[in-house]
């Protein structure tokens, strides 16, 4: 196999169309009014680019672990793992050198943030071999994983992370996280369990009793955020309260798409092919940078 194909393969399987999840590291920079600041925002890009690389070789270790499952999967057997075009040995090799690589640059930017980046490759390869096995566990490490990336971003320029930005970061994992195990269960039906243990756990009545919870969760702990104390005195605004109307279409579509359209196994793929809902994000994250920004 030559360098180019190998190279393609490797470049597939860190899959690149994820990395939209690590844009949650410039959270910390939008909210803190620091997005002009030229160095800071140096530090953020680097941040991001050490979490995806990071992401990407972690995605390729958990392609190693699951290459047996993953035929299972109508999508998941075509990946160059499973399918064997691309060698375990190499890809093994190649995650274990990027991973190290990442880390000791994220040790290097800030010994803060190469802390943060070890704890999330510990809770990923935790995940991999162990907590994705275990109901509730599984979906709540996810979600750990997304609190991570935007810890991340705020140690890296040196701002105090907002309770909030947690608190909706966390509850917006779990929700896409619940809702990627819904739509495995239908896709699969009866070798769901076999492609993975725990849906075993899960019935699409229990996943949609949590998806009410954590939905009604998401929108009271956002429309809190805009009319708090705190939001008001930092932004010197209460327009804040108007974006509320984005998330709730953001979140409602989505459960459409998942309900009527079947789909929520990737979150990112939704993002991009679902221009109401690219459209909808768009609108929001502009309207914050106006609100936060220029009145």
């Amino acid at each position: 196999m030559s360098i180019v194909t190998s190279a393609r393969l490797i470049l597939i399987s860190l899959r690149p169309r994820q990395w939209i999840k690590n844009s949650l590291v410039f959270a910390g920079i939008i909210f803190s009014q620091q997005l002009t600041n030229l160095p800071l925002l140096g530090k953020t890009l680097l941040t991001f680019v050490i979490f995806c690389l990071l992401s990407g070789s972690l995605y390729l270790i958990n392609d190693l672990f699951d290459r047996e499952q993953d035929l299972l999967h109508p999508r998941k057997r075509k990946r160059p793992i499973p399918t064997k075009q691309l060698s375990p040995d190499l890809a093994g090799a190649f995650a274990i050198s990027l991973t190290v690589g990442m880390t000791s640059v994220a040790f290097l930017l800030s010994p803060t943030l190469g802390l943060i980046a070890l704890v999330y490759t510990f809770l990923n390869l935790m995940y991999s071999l162990y907590l994705k096995r275990i109901i509730i566990l599984d979906v709540l490490t996810v979600s750990l994983g997304f609190i991570l990336r935007a810890l991340a971003g705020t140690v890296v320029i040196g701002v105090e992370i907002s309770s909030w930005l947690l608190i909706c970061t966390a509850l917006l994992a779990l929700f896409l996280s619940l809702s990627k195990r819904r739509q495995e269960l239908t896709l699969l039906e009866n070798n769901a369990s076999a492609h993975r243990t725990i849906l075993k756990e899960y019935t699409p009545y229990l996943l949609d009793q949590m998806l009410a919870m954590v939905t009604s969760a998401i929108l009271v702990a956002y429309a809190l955020y805009t009319i708090s104390l705190e939001t008001v005195l930092r932004f010197q605004t209460r327009n804040l309260t108007y974006t509320l109307l984005f998330v709730i279409y953001g979140i409602f579509r989505y459960l459409y798409l998942i309900h009527q359209k079947n789909l929520g196994g990737n979150p990112e793929e939704i993002l991009f092919t679902d221009k109401p809902l690219l459209i909808n994000v768009l609108l929001w994250l502009g309207s914050i940078i106006i609100i936060i920004y220029l009145l």
